[in-house]
């Protein structure tokens, strides 16, 4: 009996009273004997598979090969569904809902018998939520990646998920592309289960994931349909088992040396813009001290490595990128700006993971040398527009506009913005800068990726491909163009963005990181006297909640309640 109170589960199932009589005959009620369960340990499986979730389509089988390999280490399985996201469907925004799925799961690990958790998930939102819950339930758990899709083909094209979206509707709104071809696009783009295939979020996260340490070397990039993916899974369950007995939680990995490589990682994949505001959230939630400030003195010295669309040239996507190797052989290219001797789930360095790695296409995965872009993927901009910050994407834009002063045109809805961008006598041209505003983290509500605003039909028909566009909303990984992105603080609370008026001139240097209205102080407080702050959103239910504590974007859009310096967990529950 001393042997099994190491294990958290056994205050459920060790004693001999009436509350384990009952905890023991539920087992039992599931088919289960003694022999299943007694002195192993209980592994929660998480999974976030939906038949409303393409990207997780899959899920539904793999749970068995990660059961099989817990079953194999001498653990005991239990699949627990959780809520699933997926962001292409998920309205107004899959954001909204990330802080409630992270709260389901950390609240489902604390009040069952777990001793471990495999967090089964990949689709944006997914890959953060789970992390932010285990991190702060704080029991053995490991990440296992959905993969990305295959890869899109229409006619004998090569498509990537999102990115050829918007070129193509670009195209189809200026009357480059017949019904057929868009039908043939629609059905060819997304061809099998898995995350989107390019750069986008997805990807991105499920890198950072691998790259902080939380999942097996190699497993974010292992396409979904791979017969090594369901490998991987196998080799999870068998993983999570050793974990429990090595007491191997999140709080001994998730450092900030952890997070400083994992925002290495980024930059070098030419990672998506959203990962600022899940990064810092999971930072905070394991109490590292990470800011806007890390991404942009990092991206200032790691070039983007990683030759995957929307990066790059048109033709590389994720499969080229597993096939090149994987993560492990861009972080062996990157390994002397990483921290190398920080711990991983595998029970090694990551210095350890990675050695031996080597990359099989040094055109998918480039030297140092020979980079995609000569900075990281992302940079951080300041100045009376954005006090506390917004994020640009400068690998991802054209160059044109990476210095750029233009008369405003301000939009307070996407409703007024779409009449304008589908009006052919429009009064834009591509200097005028678009604004869009009351699209942040309580104004959208949930910020919404309305943040890569389209070309206005007018300027598509004249062959124009970007312009510079600002917003407080949040854009697709898979996006690119000149989109300055979660201005904060928001228009929806009275940012500087919510006193911008249509004709301003507003000027953007992205090599010396500002982005400016050229309006006085003096007149921004005139017009801050006379601002009337909008309507709520929600007057009851979980909206309510998420608008009255959701934190800006660049404190990661946690809720503050959330966030570790806000009190004391619960602890244990009590089992009377």
């Amino acid at each position: 009996m001393a042997e099994l109170r190491k294990l958290r589960s056994q205050r459920w199932l060790a004693d001999d009273d009436f509350r384990t009589f009952n905890h023991r005959s539920r087992i039992m009620q599931m088919g289960y004997d003694r022999k299943d369960w007694e002195g192993k340990p209980l592994v929660a499986i998480m999974n976030s598979w939906s038949d409303y979730n393409p990207c997780h389509m899959h899920f539904r089988q793999r749970v068995d090969d990660v059961k099989r390999g817990v079953l194999q280490a001498g653990g005991f399985p239990l699949e627990m569904p959780t809520l699933s996201l997926n962001d292409s469907i998920v309205k107004p925004s899959a954001l909204l809902y990330r802080n409630m799925m992270a709260m389901e799961v950390e609240e489902m690990i604390r009040c069952y018998p777990v001793d471990a958790v495999v967090l089964m998930g990949g689709c944006d939102k997914t890959t953060p939520a789970m992390l932010l819950g285990a991190t702060s339930a704080d029991v053995p758990a490991i990440f296992l990646p959905a993969g990305p899709m295959l890869r899109g083909n229409s006619r004998g094209k090569t498509l990537g998920s999102g990115s050829d979206a918007f070129k193509f509707w670009d195209d189809r709104r200026a009357g480059l592309i017949t019904e057929p071809e868009w039908d043939s696009i629609i059905s060819g783009i997304a061809r099998s289960p898995g995350t989107c295939m390019t750069m986008g979020t997805a990807s991105t996260m499920t890198a950072i994931a691998e790259a902080l340490g939380m999942a097996l070397p190699g497993a974010s990039s292992v396409p979904a349909v791979e017969a090594g993916h369901q490998r991987m899974s196998a080799q999870v369950g068998r993983r999570i088992v050793e974990m429990v007995h090595e007491d191997l939680r999140p709080s001994r990995i998730q450092s900030r040396n952890a997070f400083l490589n994992a925002i290495t990682v980024a930059m070098a994949m030419g990672c998506s813009t959203n990962a600022i505001i899940h990064v810092i959230a999971m930072a905070r939630r394991a109490k590292a001290d990470i800011s806007l400030d890390d991404f942009d003195a990092i991206s200032r010295r790691v070039p983007v490595i990683a030759n995957v669309r929307p990066s790059g040239t048109s033709q590389y996507l994720m499969e080229d990128f597993y096939f090149a190797g994987g993560l492990p052989a861009l972080m062996k290219r990157i390994d002397s700006h990483l921290h190398l001797g920080e711990p991983t789930v595998t029970g090694k360095t990551v210095g350890e993971n990675i050695e031996g790695a080597q990359v099989y296409n040094d055109d998918v995965i480039r030297a140092l040398d020979n980079p995609v872009y000569t900075e990281g993927a992302l940079a951080r901009l300041k100045g009376n527009l954005a006090p506390d910050g917004c994020v640009i994407k400068p690998s991802a834009m054209s160059a044109k506009f990476l210095k750029h002063s233009g008369p405003a045109v301000v939009f307070d809805d996407y409703p007024s913005l779409k009449k304008m961008l589908d009006d052919e006598d429009a009064d834009i041209t591509e200097d005028h800068v678009i604004v869009l505003r009351n699209a942040g983290p309580k104004g959208g509500p949930g910020m919404p990726e309305w943040g890569m605003v389209p070309i206005p039909v007018k300027l598509l028909k004249q062959g124009v491909r970007d312009m510079l566009r600002v917003s407080d909303a949040r854009m697709s990984g898979t996006s690119y163009g000149a989109c300055a992105l979660h201005v904060a603080p928001e228009a929806y609370i009275g940012g500087n963005l919510a006193l911008v008026r249509t004709g301003d001139i507003i000027s953007i240097d992205v090599p010396n990181r500002t982005l400016d209205v050229q309006v006085s102080d003096e007149e921004l407080a005139r017009r801050r006297a006379g601002w009337t702050p909008p309507p709520p959103r929600f007057g009851r239910g979980y909206g309510w909640m998420f608008t009255e504590h959701i934190l800006q974007a660049d404190q990661g859009c946690d809720m503050d309640f959330l966030q570790t310096q806000f009190g004391e967990s619960a602890g244990e529950p009590d089992i009377f």
